[in-house]
């Protein structure tokens, strides 16, 4: 008997870089039921609750993440101490100095996992010093603990983007005194630990979570029944949207864009849309659901982002958590609406040397330049422009930043630019006459038809049609006007709502190629991959073989289909068929689960997929 037991405990208790705790994973299900279990047990003892939560949350983390739990424990230590040496200092230089330490403290550790080899890379490459990273936290266990960890590797420790954001944002609300200093040190390392969201979000604020910390366990019977429809629709999104694309088809596709053609690459580029929606918000929901069954409320982190309008309404329903943290602690902080400030500047002078060490180019450096200058002048000679355009620099570089923080790479940062231009661009455009724009459009079609024609650029292709549909669309509302009072409001929506969709979906190319990568090869892979995607879906169409080429990925097509329409359901339905789940009869609600759950793992793949979000 021990013979058998002590290696299944073994394997059990063991990290295994292997087999992290997956939401989609039976063994998962096992440890958190084992989880609950006791938890119903101490739930009554708030203290004891949440130090077992703790204590359940690091070994959650040590699972995933192996040792690295230990920069964990050092977040909540250095957080905790400071943030109550915030509370207590009574100049508010001193406060503001606590503030500023523990914010680079949680910015270093950051830094220091995500962004060693970007820095080093862009040191050779603008002064040819070569130097190596090396990994001190792994020298430091293979010394105490005699393990055997690569000192010239640095992993990226999972989720170390999302709990440094989270403790930072509590730091700096306690300096801002919208909230008090949690004063037991198990307590706050529940809030900044707790596993549901630990690893991929929502980032939760302490206003808002720290309160429940100190209320008893209460689950009614409706709120039990929204906690496992959440879960199954999560475990939904995942396994039947996400992974499904993923395995089968949006991954062979980007790993070698040029063995596809031009309409495979671009239905793998919009599966791609939809499978990193229902990846995140998949987890998000599982997270919530989980949450709630013990009784805790996380926030909302997905709201049908695709339904947006606007780029700028996009990033308001997606990712919100995110959205918000960089709204509250960054671009207000910067001016937001107000104007301009230092920070404003440092920011945008700072990205616009990375920009220039990233692409080693003086062509770039120049462009840069001129368009810094052209913008100078247009204020100069413009005072009433200057607030407008200091607001979208305050927009431009929080995109741009936001960019980088997904990734060590310049295809983040473009990802994050092209956002920002997005935003930019569109509040331009919608104060422009119908007329303009329908002139813009047509102009644009043709510079970028002509280019195509004589030069064969790729990407002048796609602009030709996005300008020519663009075009198309506004030139036929002027013709309607001529014709008709009416004002089709639906008409209206779904124009703008596609015209945001296909804009999010083809900066996702650059979210997408390389992401999975190490950072030390993220950026050449990133390249290539983007430039044949584009190159195949500028050019490699075979028009006589559309319809073949369709057939044969068909169940693609009708899953991301089905998805997008599940996806536009209106929300009142949505809230309709919840309540509905919610309010059924245990019995019926246990037969229908067990039936959601036999039709979802017919979905699984042999080889799960891990979480999208879990890489940054």
């Amino acid at each position: 008997m021990l013979d058998y037991l002590i290696p299944y405990l073994t394997r059990t208790f063991a990290f295994d870089p292997n087999s992290p705790l997956l939401f989609t994973q039976f063994y998962f299900w096992g440890f958190f039921a084992v989880v609950f279990a006791i938890f119903s047990l101490v739930h009554r003892k708030l203290l004891l609750r949440n130090a077992f939560l703790f204590a359940t949350s690091l070994f959650f983390y040590y699972k995933t993440s192996g040792s690295y739990v230990c920069i964990l424990i050092f977040c909540v230590i250095a957080n905790f101490f400071i943030g109550k040496w915030i509370e207590k200092a009574q100049v508010k230089w001193k406060k503001k100095f606590l503030m500023i330490i523990v914010v680079i403290i949680d910015l270093l550790v950051l830094c220091y996992y995500k962004y060693s080899y970007f820095f080093l890379d862009a040191l050779y490459d603008f002064t040819g010093i070569e130097l190596h990273v090396y990994n001190f936290f792994a020298a430091a266990s293979n010394k105490i603990f005699n393990t055997h960890s690569l000192v010239d590797t640095i992993i990226l420790p999972v989720g170390i983007s999302f709990f440094t954001f989270q403790a930072m944002s509590y730091c700096i609300d306690i300096y801002r005194g919208k909230i008090k200093p949690v004063t037991n040190i198990l307590n706050f390392g529940f809030y900044l630990s707790f596993f549901p969201q630990l690893v991929a979000g929502p980032i939760v604020r302490a206003d808002k979570f720290v309160p429940q910390l100190y209320k008893p366990y209460f689950l009614p019977r409706r709120a039990f029944g929204m906690a496992v429809f959440w879960i199954l629709n999560g475990l939904g999104k995942k396994i039947i949207l996400s992974d499904y694309l993923a395995t089968n088809f949006v991954d062979r596709v980007f790993d070698q864009p040029l063995l596809y053609t031009g309409l495979e690459n671009l239905i793998a580029l919009f599966a791609y849309s939809l499978q990193v929606y229902a990846d995140f918000s998949g987890y998000t929901d599982i997270a919530i659901g989980v949450a709630l069954l013990m009784g805790f409320r996380l926030p909302q982190n997905f709201n049908s982002p695709y339904k947006a309008l606007s780029p700028t309404e996009f990033w308001r329903r997606w990712h919100i958590s995110l959205s918000s943290w960089w709204r509250d602690y960054l671009y207000i902080p910067l001016g937001g609406n107000r104007g301009a400030s230092i920070g404003t500047f440092f920011w945008m002078g700072f990205l616009s040397l990375v920009a220039i060490m990233l692409s080693g180019s003086v062509w770039v450096a120049i462009a840069l330049i001129a368009l810094f200058l052209y913008i100078s002048i247009y204020a100069y000679f413009k005072p009433d422009s200057r607030k407008f355009i200091s607001t979208n620099m305050n927009a431009m570089a929080t995109q741009i930043v936001g960019g980088w923080w997904h990734g060590a790479s310049w295809n983040f940062i473009i990802w994050g630019g092209l956002n920002g231009f997005g935003q930019v661009f569109n509040k331009i455009w919608v104060k422009r006459s119908i007329t303009f724009r329908a002139s813009a459009a047509l102009i644009l079609f043709a510079v970028s038809a002509i280019v195509y024609k004589n030069y064969h650029i790729a990407i002048c292709a796609i602009t030709a049609v996005w300008f020519g549909v663009l075009f198309t669309g506004i030139f036929s509302v002027m013709i309607f006007r001529l014709f008709s009072d009416k004002t089709y409001h639906w008409l209206y929506v779904a124009w703008n709502v596609t015209l945001t969709f296909v804009f999010i979906t083809f900066t996702r190319l650059f979210f997408r190629a390389g992401s999975n990568l190490d950072p030390a090869e993220a950026n050449e892979v990133a390249w290539n991959t983007a430039k044949n995607m584009v190159q195949q879906m500028g050019t490699a169409w075979k028009w006589d073989t559309l319809g073949t080429i369709a057939w044969e990925h068909i169940n693609i097509i009708l899953v991301f289909i089905a998805g997008m329409l599940i996806h536009w359901i209106p929300k009142k339905w949505k809230s309709r068929y919840r309540i509905m789940f919610a309010s059924q009869p245990i019995p019926l609600m246990v037969l229908s689960t067990a039936f959601i759950i036999f039709v979802i793992y017919q979905f699984m793949s042999a080889d799960s997929c891990p979480f999208i979000y879990f890489q940054f």
